[in-house]
């Protein structure tokens, strides 16, 4: 397993640590690069009009869709970087 990869997963379970709520703007950019770094590009039907949650979280993922998963990972760590710095 790549370095990137155990700090990835250490990251991913070091962000339910935060001691305040990152604010739905970082909780996006958050969930983005953790599918992005899982997953690779967004993939099936964007949610519907109604389904507000569901459509700002594939939004946020499309938007970096062609990211490499290691890119995604290191971007994503730094990212929960942040959030645990307060």
């Amino acid at each position: 397993m790549s370095d990137t990869k155990k700090l990835f997963e250490k990251a991913s379970k070091d962000v339910t640590k935060a001691k305040s709520d990152p604010g739905n703007d970082m909780k996006l950019r958050l969930y983005a690069h953790y599918k992005q770094g899982t997953e690779g590009d967004v993939s099936g039907d964007k949610p519907g009009f109604t389904d507000f949650v569901g459509r700002a979280k594939y939004d946020a993922w499309a938007k970096i869709k062609g990211m490499t998963q290691e890119d995604a990972q290191k971007a994503y760590i730094k990212l929960v970087e942040r959030v645990l710095r307060g």
